[in-house]
């Protein structure tokens, strides 16, 4: 798995104070109390669902993207307890406290060690001030160095499965390297 990582105050977005993956998104859901406007906080059960109900279609696709990446991800390492299908992951886990991940829509900050950063969309990426990225094709980019991944944003036409697989194996290179093909 990922090594955890203390936020500080700098994230805003959903998700728990102690995480190994930052999924960094342009936008945010336009819905009162999602998030605060300055802070990470942990959804609860059944927030993904009214989130999805009182914004619009384009964030239950956000997050049913989401939670189909991470549950390949951590399924790839061990079993999920009772989770058995990504679907079980979204309601269960999904920037939930008891989870590894964030989904923010603050800015990446770099000076936090093991974490993995994920920018979601070679749009989004270009606007931020990222250090140097290994374009892999037109859809991928890294930098190992400080763990940044960019990859097509959260949306099923643009991160299908099959991309979803090849960001898997991406994270599975930054959390390892010394297994990385060369």
């Amino acid at each position: 798995m990922t090594e955890t990582v203390k936020n500080d105050d700098k994230m805003i977005g959903f998700g728990p104070k102690h995480i190994g993956i930052a999924l960094y998104i342009a936008n945010r859901p336009e819905i009162d109390g999602f998030p605060n406007g300055d802070s990470l906080q942990p959804l609860a059960s059944g927030d993904v669902v009214y989130i999805g109900q009182h914004t619009s279609n384009h964030w239950r696709k956000i997050f049913n993207v989401s939670a189909k990446f991470l549950f390949e991800l951590y399924s790839a390492h061990s079993p999920l307890d009772s989770i058995d299908t990504w679907q079980a992951y979204r309601e269960t886990r999904l920037f939930q406290a008891e989870s590894h991940e964030a989904l923010l829509f603050s800015p990446p900050c770099f000076d936090q060690n093991g974490l993995i950063h994920i920018i979601a969309g070679k749009t989004y990426a270009q606007q931020l001030a990222l250090p140097p990225l290994t374009w892999l094709d037109e859809h991928f980019a890294i930098n190992m160095e400080q763990r940044i991944i960019v990859c097509p944003y959260l949306d099923y036409r643009q991160l299908s499965n099959a991309r979803i697989t090849t960001l898997v194996a991406l994270v599975q290179q930054v959390q390892n390297p010394r297994f990385a093909p060369v």
